[in-house]
């Protein structure tokens, strides 16, 4: 948690401190029977409140989700596009909140969007960090409306081999805590065009598409999206929103995931490891397939 604002020597109150990636904390070390205290480095876990600002009203929570902090304009930016919320256009400006003696100030962001989000009644979001759509008010809320993805591109399975270690070579905050999921955007040759770190494999795409989304580059036609981990329905949904036409993961998909890239037009890998993978749905942006 962020630590409680303090005074300085003037009496004025200072910003709290932006809480970090990584933790640290002491253990006790076993190993062939031998002992030690020694510290470590954890994946930051913490919560962070979505807001909306909209014309005319007052602002409201839309969610909270547990993400390891670091480009927490984007998560927010991302998770409201990806849910289905805000169109590519809406976003007017992102602030974290505005009063710094909260405690919890980084913990809070809140979006401007340029026009009235569509009524939430029906849906109740709080995501933890290992599912995107845990407390959702029903399944039908899960479908979020979106014209299939653009035709294109044809990869060459060397590409997407060549993927993962890409993917692993920039998992800098995994090298130091061994905690953390991944998500990874390149282009249509195999080049990796950015990466997002998190303890949600679905806050790490709303980060990568929230960016690209501030970058006014959507919809992302042409791109690859690799994930570490599953492809769940979840993964699959974000990046048919962001218009991905390639999803990859290095493990399995769920059933909902493939019926979701069958519906969207979207090709999905699995077990893209070791120079091999299994293409579910649209194998037809596989080269030679």
């Amino acid at each position: 948690m962020a630590p409680e604002p303090a005074e300085d020597a003037r009496g004025l109150i200072e910003a709290p401190a932006r809480p970090a990636s990584t933790s640290s904390v002491r253990v006790l070390n076993v190993e062939d029977g031998a002992r030690r205290r020694r510290s470590d480095r954890l994946a930051t876990e913490e919560p962070m409140e979505i807001r909306v600002d909209e014309p005319g009203g007052e602002q409201r929570t839309i969610a909270v989700t547990m993400r390891t902090p670091g480009h927490d304009f984007e998560l927010a930016a991302g998770f409201l596009l990806t849910e289905g919320l805000i169109g590519p256009d809406d976003v007017r400006g992102v602030r974290y909140c505005d009063v710094p003696r909260e405690e919890q100030h980084y913990n809070v962001v809140t979006v401007a969007v340029g026009r009235a989000l569509p009524d939430l009644a029906a849906r109740s979001f709080y995501t933890t960090s290992s599912c995107g759509v845990c407390g959702k008010a029903s399944l039908d809320a899960l479908d979020v409306q979106c014209a299939p993805v653009a035709p294109g591109p044809e990869v060459a399975p060397e590409v997407l081999t060549a993927l993962p270690d890409e993917l692993r070579r920039v998992q800098r905050v995994f090298d130091r805590t061994g905690g953390l999921h991944a998500a990874a955007l390149f282009d249509a040759a195999g080049k990796l065009l950015s990466s997002r770190e998190d303890v949600g494999r679905h806050n790490a795409v709303d980060k990568i598409v929230g960016a690209e989304l501030m970058a006014g580059t959507l919809p992302l036609a042409g791109r690859i999206l690799l994930v570490s981990g599953r492809a769940s329905f979840e993964i699959v949904q974000k990046a048919a929103v962001a218009g991905i036409p390639i999803v990859c993961a290095v493990s399995a998909p769920s059933s909902l995931a493939v019926d979701a890239a069958r519906r969207f037009g979207m090709t999905l890998v699995g077990f893209l490891r070791e120079r091999r993978f299994n293409v579910y749905a649209h194998a037809e942006r596989i080269a030679g397939a």
